[in-house]
């Protein structure tokens, strides 16, 4: 008895072991992954907030946490499982899966840069404490939100798989549960503090001392230039990681040459600043998948507008 019962303890103590490697291997892992889907993390949050446009005040974050219940439920209940699936039953369909996820964040790049070049782009703080349409309710605006959420969901956790697709099964389930909580974590409660942002300065704007209602029109005047700088740098960066999961793609599956000339004149461009190779570099090879990026979202458009529900 003395013996099993030893041997029990020492079962558990190398399944301890284990999944405490794993929990080590999955922050890495997991922290490559966020950084590489940092560009689709920055639009969601620059865009967000205008699902809370036109409604009451106390009616924004229940809205916002609807949506992040949604969310959660995306990447948790639906995308996790078939990732795990999809990398364990059909690991070659992968790479092609995620240049569709890069062509698709080409497409929303191209259509923002389209949308400044018309002159047409709507800041999402505009209308922020005005009459809700009539047309919308709450619960279609959530319902869009939570759809639109899906595709960007649906994305992280393609790039995420990506980066431990040869990992052990137990690391990928707690790199992508990790990540798909993180994710909607910090986008969501990024879009919270940025929606009740106004709210806060325009309550030390009309209660607080002389430098209080100061700090408050500063952050009143100030929100709608964040968002709009929001909103160019998620542009910029869908474009270039979109350009950038193409390439990469092409490189995967056999086609050599354009990921091979990024790089060359990217190592060339740091060349010429020896002091700054690496942030020189990184910026040229980034211009030049975002140019990439650009191009592919203008050749997709005409089909994109076809298969993605405006919103």
């Amino acid at each position: 008895m003395s013996a099993g019962l030893l041997a029990l303890v020492d079962d558990l103590t190398a399944l301890a072991k284990l999944v405490a490697s794993s929990v080590d291997d999955a922050a890495a892992q997991g922290s490559k992954a966020i950084g590489k889907a940092s560009g689709i993390v920055i639009d969601d949050a620059a865009v967000t907030p205008r699902y809370v446009i036109g409604y009451a005040a106390d009616r924004e974050l229940p809205i916002i946490a609807k949506i992040a219940k949604g969310s959660l439920r995306n990447k948790l209940v639906i995308l996790l499982p078939v990732c795990l699936a999809l990398n364990n039953l059909a690991p070659w369909l992968l790479t092609p899966l995620l240049m569709i996820g890069g062509l698709y964040l080409a497409f929303e790049g191209f259509e923002k840069v389209m949308d400044v070049v018309r002159g047409a782009k709507e800041s999402p703080a505009e209308g922020h404490g005005g009459a809700a349409p009539a047309a919308v309710s709450e619960e279609q605006k959530i319902a869009g939100a939570v759809r639109t959420d899906f595709i960007l969901s649906a994305e992280i956790m393609a790039i995420t798989l990506a980066t431990v697709a040869t990992a052990p099964f137990i690391t990928q389930v707690i790199v992508l549960a990790l990540v798909g909580v993180g994710m909607t974590v910090l986008v969501y409660g990024a879009v919270s503090l940025i929606v009740k942002a106004d709210d806060f300065g325009a309550y030390l704007a009309q209660t607080g001392s002389g430098v209080a209602r100061g700090f408050g029109r500063g952050i009143v005047s100030g929100m709608p230039k964040l968002l709009a700088l929001l909103g160019t740098v998620g542009m910029l960066a869908m474009l270039w990681v979109g350009g950038g999961i193409i390439t990469h793609g092409l490189h995967e599956l056999g086609v050599h040459g354009p990921e091979e000339f990024v790089q060359h004149i990217g190592a060339m461009a740091g060349a010429v600043v020896p002091a700054l190779t690496g942030a020189v570099t990184w910026l040229v090879t980034a211009a030049i998948y975002a140019v990439i990026g650009l191009g592919l979202g203008a050749i997709v458009a005409p089909i994109g507008h076809r298969i993605v529900p405006a919103h």
